[in-house]
């Protein structure tokens, strides 16, 4: 990090550089002369400066606040260096590494200072009958669309496999929004053109000193616990339904709120919130509730979730995951692969391949998981998709290159999302197939479907 400089303190006039230089030789270096007869230089002599730098002003000069910062130029570039000076990229594995790293530290004791402000727990002496459940540190760096590490966050987690069911916890389920409840959302958002925004709810975390023969004693929740995510679905749920709102009928993460005649919407996955309002006034004041209510660490436009870039552009919405393409040609090593336009050949069959050489399963696997992910905004892979699902149980090296192959047709068209066009009927449409015997495997029926939401 560069030293502080104080731009306030008082400076001294600075003697030498150019001021010095009298006008007739100011234009150039002198040349190095051969004739010795030539006249001596006169000595330079140093400019004397009769005035002095003051940083006090007459109160009457000062337009403006006089409590108001000098402002010289624009503070983006400086507060975007400030940010970064104090983030760090690497992600350590262990306590000792992180405490390595004061940008780490600072994290860890953030994390720790929201544990002490929710009195999520209280130090007691051990008992000797009740089962004792351990802690561990996760790191992670949070970024952006952009995959620009945005934040250094530390969670303190707990080892909740060590709990006994019905002796440590209860009832564990917790309903999360489905993709497919995301994408009703935007579609019906665009068509009502309601702008959506997206906030993230701080954890709690403990603080305290160590004492020997001590354990904490939980009041609330915490990561890691089983029984954590239905304690804040619950939390959550029971504020809005104070606050009017309504609760899905079938979707339980779906609040809604009639305003005077404005619609609410809000969509919940854990800790992550989506809201808007046909009256955009009134989702600022659900902001403003919610962060009187729950420590908030973002309230920005939706632009980013679960791996969706969303573009909330004039005219509709557009989502793609261009990110997550790329980070998924990073993962299996394929960012120099040669792009292809196609995600599967025409002219070769996929088949059990009996003789053909097995590959590792747990990577083939990997990809299949990855690729079903993406096609909740990629329609255009779904088929090459599914038919590579068919062999998971004993992959081979022909297989492998079929899934390859759809990796090379993501690099060619990484940035192909789906778009939500503003003012799109909202009808719901369906469309079935059925290829009867045709799979050449075991010759089984295979049935496809697609529903579409507004216009096709």
């Amino acid at each position: 990090m560069s030293p502080h400089v104080d731009e306030n303190e008082e400076r001294e006039p600075v003697q030498g550089g150019v001021d010095e230089v009298p006008d007739n030789q100011a234009q150039g270096v002198p040349q190095a002369s051969n004739d010795e007869s030539s006249p001596p230089m006169a000595p330079r002599r140093p400019l004397v400066r009769h005035g002095r730098i003051s940083k006090d002003h007459p109160i009457d000069q000062v337009i403006g606040s006089p409590s108001r910062g000098v402002r010289t130029r624009s503070r983006n570039l400086v507060s975007f260096c400030e940010h970064y000076s104090f983030v760090s990229y690497v992600e350590p594995t262990c306590v000792e590494e992180a405490l390595a790293d004061p940008d780490w530290i600072i994290a860890m004791q953030e994390e720790l200072n929201n544990f002490a402000r929710n009195e999520v727990w209280v130090l007691e002496e051990r008992p000797k009958d009740k089962n004792i459940i351990g802690t561990k540190w996760v790191f992670c760096n949070k970024q952006d669309e952009h995959g620009v590490v945005m934040r250094n966050k530390a969670r303190l987690v707990a080892k909740g496999f060590a709990q006994v069911e019905g002796l440590d916890f209860g009832k564990t389920f917790a309903p999360v929004a489905r993709l497919e409840a995301i994408s009703i959302l935007l579609a019906y958002s665009s068509h009502h053109k309601i702008k959506l925004y997206q906030m993230d709810v701080k954890s709690a975390i403990l603080n305290d000193s160590r004492k020997p023969n001590h354990v904490y004693m939980l009041h609330k929740a915490l990561y890691g616990l089983k029984q954590a995510p239905r304690a804040w679905y619950e939390r959550l749920r029971d504020f809005l339904i104070m606050q009017g709102f309504k609760i899905g009928k079938v979707d339980m993460t779906l609040f809604t709120k009639d305003v005077n005649g404005d619609l609410f919407i809000c969509q919940i996955y854990v800790d992550d919130i989506i809201f808007g309002c046909t009256n955009e006034k009134l989702s600022h004041e659900f902001g403003d509730m919610m962060s009187r209510e729950f420590e908030m660490s973002m309230i920005d436009e939706l632009n980013f979730f679960l791996g969706f870039q969303i573009k909330q552009v004039k005219g509709g919405i557009f989502i793609h995951q261009e990110k997550y393409c790329r980070d998924l040609l990073k993962k299996f090593k394929m960012g120099d692969c040669k792009p292809i336009s196609t995600p599967m050949s025409t002219n070769e069959h996929l088949d059990a391949d009996v003789d053909g050489k097995p590959v590792d399963q747990s990577t083939y696997r990997s990809m299949i998981g990855s690729l079903l992910y993406l096609t909740a905004s990629r329609p255009d892979i779904m088929f090459s998709v599914c038919l590579c699902t068919h062999f998971q149980a004993a992959p081979k090296e022909s297989h492998l290159t079929a899934v390859k192959r759809i990796l090379r047709y993501l690099k060619h068209t990484p940035s192909i999302g789906l778009w939500y066009p503003e003012g799109a009927k909202l009808e719901l449409l369906g469309y079935s197939n059925l290829d009867f015997a045709k799979y050449r495997v075991d010759r089984k029926s295979t049935s496809e479907g697609a529903i579409c939401l507004g216009d096709p």
